[in-house]
């Protein structure tokens, strides 16, 4: 199984994030919290407020604000 994160709203542009190595895909839900738990502060300087965490196309929880 494949998860990721999936940004829901704000200002930000889907290609600058693949561009900063922000669009990835984790093994398991543990790793992809674990990853969203360092880098959230580097989704929020690209604009991202929101995101959902999705397993394959099934939505396992979000939208969930980054915002403090």
């Amino acid at each position: 199984m494949s998860y990721r994160w999936e940004p829901v709203s704000g200002a930000y542009s889907a290609d600058e994030l693949e561009a900063a190595g922000l669009k990835k895909s984790f093994e398991d839900q543990t790793a992809a919290e674990e990853w969203l738990a360092l880098f959230f502060g580097e989704l929020l300087t690209h604009g991202v407020a929101e995101v959902s965490l999705y397993e394959e196309d099934r939505l396992v929880y979000g939208p969930m604000s980054l915002l403090p």
